[in-house]
């Protein structure tokens, strides 16, 4: 058998993982399999990537491309969600602010530093027409956190998926002054290098067997009422969240779309300068 970890965020995005790895699929195909949540987001899994901890992360696009810019040794080896993610934008129950223009000059709370919180925080700003260099962070390591910091007034909002946080509105943790789509699909695989040279198959297998399940994962059975109970979310909601998301069918992640995003994200001033398509993606399929 070989061994590989897996890391992504607890969320309902993951869940043809849970599936597969519950129905044993990996085991058939001679793979160990180990699934981690990481509550602290694409931060926390971009440093576990780094040091080996886990070799195969579901991150958000944002994220990777920044950190392999900054030297990860990883590879992004497909889209994993090709539809955007929609960030709400929250202020706690009581905050004094009412709408986002509120909040040029506020405190943003973010899980860490080149997180997606941190980099759609940016993102935000720029859409709104602030001094992006006058944002002022907070860092407070995951959700837990941000609800933390919001309600005792260490930050002032925080961004988080939408539906993810959506319990947290209905039950007046948080308010939602408004949402920030992704301006580009939201979810990738990212693998270590090294897994890619010496597991180049065994990954192949994950793949092929997650994007399988993915494909068809809208069609199961009586999913949205799973997914609502496990995760603790509205039906409704459920419902609206599988109706907008994407799940990618396989395909590699082309050139030409890492060179758009980084574009992007140099407009935004989240990366410095351009670099080869081919430092960021490994095609998986000849």
């Amino acid at each position: 058998m070989v061994n590989l970890k897996v890391g992504g965020v607890p969320e309902h995005f993951n869940y043809p993982w849970y599936i597969t790895l519950k129905n044993k699929e990996y085991t058939k195909k001679g793979i160990n399999l180990r699934w981690t949540d990481y509550h602290g987001g694409t931060g926390q899994m971009c440093k576990a990537l780094r040091s080996g901890e886990v070799d195969i992360a579901i991150v958000l696009t944002e994220g990777i491309i920044k950190d392999i810019a900054n030297g990860n040794p990883s590879k992004i080896t497909q889209t994993y969600i090709k539809s955007p993610l929609i960030w709400g934008i929250h202020v706690g129950d009581k905050s004094k602010f009412k709408k986002i223009s509120d909040l040029e000059h506020a405190t943003v709370a973010i899980s860490r530093f080149g997180s997606g919180s941190h980099l759609m925080a940016i993102v935000n700003a720029h859409n709104n027409g602030w001094d992006i260099d006058k944002l002022k962070f907070k860092v407070v390591g995951n959700l837990q956190g941000g609800i933390d910091a919001l309600t005792n007034g260490e930050a002032d909002y925080f961004m988080w998926e939408h539906f993810t946080t959506k319990p947290l509105v209905d039950n007046g943790t948080f308010r939602r002054l408004g949402d920030c789509p992704t301006p580009w699909s939201c979810f990738v695989v990212a693998v270590r290098n090294e897994v890619l040279e010496n597991n180049f198959e065994e990954v192949k297998a994950v793949l092929d067997i997650i994007n399988n399940c993915a494909t068809d994962f809208k069609k199961i059975e009586n999913i949205d009422k799973t997914l609502a109970k496990r995760y603790e979310q509205q039906l409704v909601d459920i419902q609206k969240w599988l109706s907008i998301t994407e799940w990618n069918d396989g395909k590699p992640m082309s050139k030409n779309l890492i060179g758009r995003i980084q574009n992007k994200m140099i407009h935004f001033g989240v990366i410095d300068e351009k670099k080869k398509s081919s430092e960021f993606i490994k095609n998986m399929y000849f």
